[in-house]
């Protein structure tokens, strides 16, 4: 009998669509997630701001704008959907929710590598607008669904639909196999393709004005693996030394606590002396630091060369080798001495050395070739560089610009622990994105 149903048509095709329905609920679409919580910030990652930045309140993530910096989720997302509400309560607000997000800041910036979603009020340009522009930052890269014109990697918005200051306003941003479309207010706006990274965390941005977010939710979709497919970098665990709006945390020179000001959100030194310390003491760490020189140098100098085994180089009748350099010096003290100062300057075996190890004669050649940049790897004068700094029990390594110049390098007799130190030796320097990561 039911052999015979099967052979009638009409049967096949009901038979066809209950199979079909019960495939559908196998697959059904993946349901949202709440982003927030709304009590507080569990799932979020302060980057690069004050303690105060951002807060939970009655609902929402509540951001003062003040300094510049990101909140991060905890987790990276690759597909999805995001959801949510803004309001800002200036007519010329500044905001942004950047995707698919490196963990780090870019060198010399408060933002990160990203796809940026703006969240903007009052300002409309022939090249940028508060209506929900989609573009990319720092080294991400998108082809936008319109061309822009001026050739920006930046899609301007189809249509104005965003309310005004005190109002809320909904976006929704679909992110599917680097692929990207906004829709604000109910209708598609913008968008962009070709989108790399395409797997990375979700920032909320300050940028100068008070801004509340609310009801946001997630939709994680499925992923087809792709081989070209770019991953965000995923530096976790790093907390900031400077938060970009004072210099909490630090203890001034006494005397001189005129010499180290906060500038445009960077750490400014004049070179007039005084060294700035941590509070804090560290053991094992990782150390993230930008640096870079403004101002006038200390003038020209006859410096040494030194050969890769940390020795001076000589000249065949024995008199050294120099080079005339125009003079910048600084460095990073490590656990609270300043034999184990990572250099800054100008000198040709360029920065990263621990010059009171290099020169200390009663060590071995193996120590003082250790502490001996392989490469200089500096950036031209003026432009940021960043280091990254390892410090594991008696061993240091230090890259330079992404080029290791020092690996597990032995610093015998260094402190366990202590605090860090950014040097004043007569040079005007500025700092930002001073973070660290805590080892056990």
């Amino acid at each position: 009998m039911f052999r015979g149903l099967l052979a009638s048509a009409p049967m096949q095709i009901l038979f066809s669509a209950i199979i079909s329905l019960a495939g559908a609920t196998a697959v059904a679409e993946p349901q949202f997630a709440d982003l927030f919580n709304g009590t507080d910030l569990k799932g979020w990652v302060n980057v690069n701001c004050t303690s105060d930045t951002w807060r939970a309140e009655d609902g929402m993530i509540r951001c003062t704008g003040k300094p510049t910096g990101l909140l991060r989720t905890e987790r990276m997302y690759e597909n999805f959907v995001l959801e949510f509400e803004w309001r800002h309560e200036s007519p010329k607000g500044n905001a942004g929710v950047f995707v698919w997000s490196a963990a780090l800041p870019a060198v010399g910036v408060p933002w990160s590598q990203a796809i940026e979603v703006q969240v903007m009020l009052g300002i409309e340009t022939p090249n940028y607008t508060s209506e929900g522009d989609i573009f990319s930052i720092w080294g991400a890269t998108m082809t936008p669904d319109r061309p822009h014109p001026s050739g920006w990697e930046r899609c301007l918005p189809s249509e104005h639909r965003t309310r005004g200051a005190g109002k809320w306003n909904h976006y929704r941003i679909e992110c599917i196999d680097g692929r990207i479309t906004l829709a604000v207010n109910g209708a598609v706006v913008s968008g962009g393709y070709d989108c790399n990274p395409r797997r990375g965390y979700i920032c909320l941005e300050a940028e100068g004005s008070p801004i509340d977010f609310r009801n946001l939710r997630i939709q994680t979709l499925p992923v087809d693996a792709s081989p070209w497919a770019v991953t965000a970098n995923a530096a976790t665990g790093f907390e900031p030394l400077f938060n970009g709006l004072n210099l909490d945390g630090w203890t001034l020179p006494q005397g001189k606590t005129d010499n180290w000001t906060v500038t445009s959100g960077n750490m400014a030194h004049n070179g007039a002396g005084g060294d700035l310390w941590t509070e804090d003491s560290f053991g094992n760490f990782d150390l993230v630091c930008d640096w870079r020189w403004v101002g006038d140098s200390q003038g020209p100098r006859d410096r040494p060369v030194i050969n890769p085994d940390g020795s001076n180089a000589m000249h065949e009748d024995g008199t050294p080798q120099t080079v005339r350099i125009e003079e910048r010096d600084s460095g990073i003290y490590l656990r609270g001495s300043s034999t184990s100062q990572v250099n800054i300057w100008c000198w040709p075996i360029g920065s990263g050395e621990v010059y009171g190890y290099r020169t200390n004669a009663s060590l071995s050649p193996e120590i003082r070739a250790g502490v001996t940049p392989r490469h200089a790897a500096d950036a031209e004068i003026g432009q940021w560089n960043r280091f990254f700094i390892r410090m594991r029990g008696e061993q240091l390594t230090v890259v330079l610009n992404g080029i290791t110049v020092i690996e597990n390098a032995h610093l015998p007799g260094v402190k366990p622990s202590g605090p860090i130190a950014l040097q004043s030796h007569h040079s005007a320097i500025e700092f930002t994105n001073v973070l660290i990561r805590r080892v056990k």
